[in-house]
């Protein structure tokens, strides 16, 4: 008897993609409030930001095992249970009386968020035929980039005109919506169905195999699981920490660093050798896997850490305010939107790795245009390069994922999605703490660069220096202080363009660490679309 259940694919898809978008808002819907949740809870600015890291930490420890809880408890039991430990989460978050109850329960709110990114896009691509598998990705793609461009705006407005509160008690009527969808639409595939549950076993001989399956259920991987709490735990807390702390100069960062690299190193040889890994590494033999996770790591560290470095060069240098920078990077979001929706439908008609090499192509130029920016670059100049990275990242996002994925089989979908996304938010983590690293040092580096062909008695210098002092009486300025007053100006200045130079090295790193991407291009595997669909 066929005990398949058929439910309309775009219906999983919307069903899935609610709770994602939500928790996607919620790893930047924060980070505006912050001075506000200080501010209430009579909270110390380093102390503030472990409402930050608290969620990233938990969300990025849950990922990579999402694929073993869904096997273990049931895909569609543990989707409902992430969705309501994440809305429920919320609640407390809104609800709590001061800063450590408020950390508490961001970190189960990112253990109840951090599944739901990697089992989405694995239903995702057991839903869609093999054919519409880009097509899949790109309302995926779509969740995953909107998430971004939303929440500091979501943040900002909720915080501004109702209360800091609101930025969690909003999730509240989105994750009752996602639970009674949940419930209603996604089915656990055949594979994962339990005794129990779905078709079951007939017979002396089903008997057997139902108490194999319990035995392996009852099996678990707890070496596996402690090292790989430890190390991206630790290694987390140092991407979030290690800027604010002079990375290796501070103990705390070298301690955990080497917590991390010995957990690590552990975690590989263990996962290798036990034969019920929490985390499958064994699927990094399948070439296209490893190839399009190295990418996508660099194509994320690259993206993010430009997404860092933007706001701040408009808002420093630029004068402009916040909303207006959130104006000025919000088309490049917009152009990926349209991108990954024009991708989508593009990737069964053509080769994907030819269209993820112009993705690369734009997404590179597109780096390269910021590394001309300047201190008169006008709003048109500093929109086209977004624009185009926006573009880009259409292009290169839905291929790539789509190569990635699309030779695994799916009993290791869960597996491999949950690597595919911690590697992909590990990448963003590792790009920011660069991209904010090298521009505090390549500022000081600049600046007493410039300090040494400043000199006094230069004939710049002078002339300068004499018309400043001409013009500081019109502004008010006494004789007395009218030096000092001129030499000051003439130091701003000169940290200005210090700063200035400093984005535009920081943007030709991340150009060139970009290109990185361009040799295990060779290899990916094109997909061969089949027509046979997955079905729930």
């Amino acid at each position: 008897m066929d005990d398949r259940v058929y439910v309309n694919k775009w219906l999983i898809a919307a069903t899935v993609m609610i709770p994602t978008i939500m928790e996607i808002v919620d790893t930047s819907v924060a980070n505006v409030a912050l001075d506000h949740i200080r501010g209430s809870l009579s909270a110390g600015v380093d102390e503030v930001t472990w409402v930050l890291t608290s969620y990233l930490v938990s969300n990025a420890i849950i990922i990579p095992i999402t694929g073993w809880l869904a096997r273990t408890f049931g895909r569609k039991r543990y989707l409902m249970f992430s969705i309501m430990l994440f809305t429920i989460s919320s609640f407390m978050c809104g609800s709590a009386p001061n800063l450590g109850t408020l950390v508490f329960f961001r970190v189960l709110q990112g253990i109840g968020g951090g599944a739901l990114q990697p089992m989405s896009q694995a239903i995702l691509f057991e839903s869609f035929p093999p054919r519409q598998h880009g097509v899949a990705m790109a309302v995926f793609g779509v969740g995953v980039m909107f998430g971004p461009i939303v929440g500091p705006f979501l943040g900002g407005w909720l915080t501004d005109n109702l209360n800091w509160r609101w930025i969690f008690y909003v999730n509240i009527p989105i994750g009752v919506v996602a639970l009674i969808m949940a419930y209603s639409f996604i089915y656990d595939p055949s594979y994962l169905r339990r005794k129990g549950k779905g078709a079951q076993p007939q017979g002396e001989r089903g008997k057997a195999i139902g108490e194999i399956q319990e035995e392996e259920k009852e099996r678990i991987d707890y070496w596996g699981l402690a090292l790989l709490v430890t190390w991206v735990g630790c290694l987390q807390i140092v991407l979030d920490n290690g800027h604010r702390k002079d990375w290796f100069n501070s103990h705390f960062i070298v301690i955990l660093s080497a917590i991390s690299v010995a957990a690590f190193a552990f975690f590989i040889v263990v996962e290798l050798t036990t034969p019920s890994p929490v985390v499958n590494l064994r699927t990094f033999k399948n070439r296209s896997f490893t190839g399009g996770n190295i990418m996508m790591f660099v194509a994320f560290f690259c993206f993010f850490g430009s997404i860092v470095l933007l706001p701040l060069y408009l808002q420093l240098l630029m004068g402009y305010t916040a909303t207006l920078a959130g104006m000025a990077l919000s088309p490049g979001g917009i152009a990926s939107l349209i991108s990954m929706a024009i991708m989508g439908r593009l990737i069964g008609k053509f080769d994907p790795r030819f269209i993820l090499a112009f993705g690369i192509s734009l997404t590179c130029y597109s780096f390269y245009m910021m590394t001309q920016f300047n201190l008169a670059s006008n709003y048109q100049f500093v929109l086209m390069p977004r624009v185009i990275q926006g573009l880009g990242i259409g292009c290169l996002f839905v291929p790539l994922t789509t190569l990635t994925v699309s030779h695994i089989p799916k009993q290791e979908m869960g597996n491999a999605t949950g690597i595919f996304n911690l590697l992909r938010n590990l990448g963003g983590s590792f790009g920011v703490a660069f991209s904010a690293t090298m521009l505090a040092r390549h500022t000081q580096i600049n600046q007493n660069h410039l300090v040494e062909h400043l000199a006094p008695t230069g004939i710049s210098f002078q002339q300068a220096f004499q018309s400043l002092k001409l013009a500081l009486p019109r502004m008010g300025v006494i004789p007395a202080l009218q030096d000092d007053a001129a030499l000051g100006v003439i130091y701003r200045e000169l940290q200005r363009q210090a700063l200035m130079l400093s984005f535009n090295d920081s943007f030709r790193y991340l150009f060139m660490i970009f290109f990185l991407t361009v040799p295990f291009l060779f290899l990916l595997k094109r997909p061969q679309f089949g027509e046979a669909v997955a079905v729930h």
